[in-house]
């Protein structure tokens, strides 16, 4: 995993479904998903946060727990969505990273969402690896959620 990848929001995008579908070329595999490069590779800062924060959005700061207002009411609200539907909090990653650094950081999260199977990548919206996963993916009635959120 890649520094790059990890967004100011606390957001590891190579966990992401969007990243995911582009780095496993699911278009081509027959899958309508909207492909991403992660939110610092497209000179984004940050998708989810760049409107309603102007220390993002001018990319003043490198992560939000460098802000004063940290966590603000809009990441605790994305927080919250994150933490109910897709397994992960951002506001626990962007405090891991503050104490613990970006390394460490993307060292541990690798290890927690590495396929057993495969060694590939799980994807933090549904839980499914998308290199060998792909029936599954296929099959899911909710393509974009875990079983059980």
């Amino acid at each position: 995993m890649e520094t790059e990848l990890v967004a100011p929001c606390g957001m590891n995008c190579a966990i992401c479904s969007s990243y995911l579908a582009m780095k496993n070329d699911l278009k081509r595999k027959g899958f309508g998903r909207t492909y991403c490069a992660g939110c610092r590779p497209r000179g984004k800062n940050c998708s989810f946060m760049k409107k309603s924060c102007a220390l993002l959005g001018n990319g003043l700061v490198q992560f939000c727990y460098e802000c004063a207002v940290f966590p603000c009411d809009r990441l605790k609200r994305l927080d919250k969505r994150y933490r109910t539907f897709y397994h992960m909090s951002m506001i626990e990653n962007l405090e891991y990273i503050k104490e613990y650094g970006l390394e460490r950081f993307l060292k541990e999260d690798e290890a927690k969402w590495r396929c057993p199977d495969c060694g590939g990548t799980i994807c933090c919206h549904n839980g499914v690896c998308f290199s060998c996963g792909l029936e599954k993916l296929r099959n899911k009635k909710k393509r974009y959620r875990w079983e059980d959120g």
